[in-house]
């Protein structure tokens, strides 16, 4: 095996060792924030700092081939992309923590009014992240662009609950005095977790690069 070759496998796994810690920092977060447990919250902010040592190794790696092995063609294709994901990943790692430092200030043993969550939808929202991550995941693992095209329709159902969640939040405001701080909690988690969402479809976009030398970025992709 090249030694270019040695390098590219090497960052591989470094990127899906990343991936895999991310997809568990979200399910954590989540878990967190629906049962109140403010010691998994806990656990997710201090398993922050994991990602952010992965993205600066995964940085390095990228740099270091460019440099001393001046890859062409697909190799380069695949090195440019594994640089973007990275970039991507540690913001979805930002993201995890920021849902789980909302659950961690929640009042002890008091978590968020399943009316609520069950009007924003939120479960389903995280449900269908956590689906995202782990497609984005397989279509890196089995070089599929056609598995990663699949993210675009996901990324619209995330779109449609962020979009209707503002007037159903303000009416549970209304409707539930006292109620107006869990309510703003909940609108910047949903929009946490929509921002999320683009993130995923940024993923699949540089996976389909990579695969099929395809810029996808400023078009519309739900026809792909």
């Amino acid at each position: 095996m090249k030694v270019i070759e040695q390098e590219i496998h090497s960052l591989k796994n470094s990127i899906s060792e990343m991936w895999a810690l991310v997809h568990q920092q979200l399910y954590n977060a989540g878990e967190a924030m629906l049962t109140g447990d403010r010691e998994l919250a806990y656990k997710v902010i201090s398993r922050e700092r994991r990602v952010n040592a992965f993205e600066l190794k995964i940085d390095s790696d990228c740099e270091d081939i460019i440099a001393l092995y001046a890859p062409v063609a697909i190799d380069l294709r695949f090195v440019l992309a594994m640089y973007k994901i990275n970039t991507n990943l540690e913001r979805l790692g930002d993201f995890a923590e920021s849902i789980a430092r909302f659950a961690g200030n929640l009042p002890k043993g008091e978590p968020i009014d399943p009316q609520l969550i069950k009007e924003t939808r939120v479960e389903e929202m995280l449900s269908e992240l956590l689906s995202m991550i782990s497609l984005t995941k397989e279509a890196f693992e089995k070089e599929s662009s056609e598995i990663a095209s699949r993210i675009f329709l996901k990324d619209n159902l995330i779109d449609e609950i962020n979009h209707n969640s503002s007037a159903i939040i303000a009416n549970y405001i209304e409707t539930h005095k006292g109620s107006a701080l869990a309510g703003l909690y909940m609108a910047g988690v949903i929009r946490k977790m929509e921002r999320f969402g683009d993130h995923c479809t940024n993923i699949a976009e540089e996976l389909i690069f990579y695969l099929d030398a395809k810029v996808l970025k400023h078009m519309d992709k739900t026809g792909q």
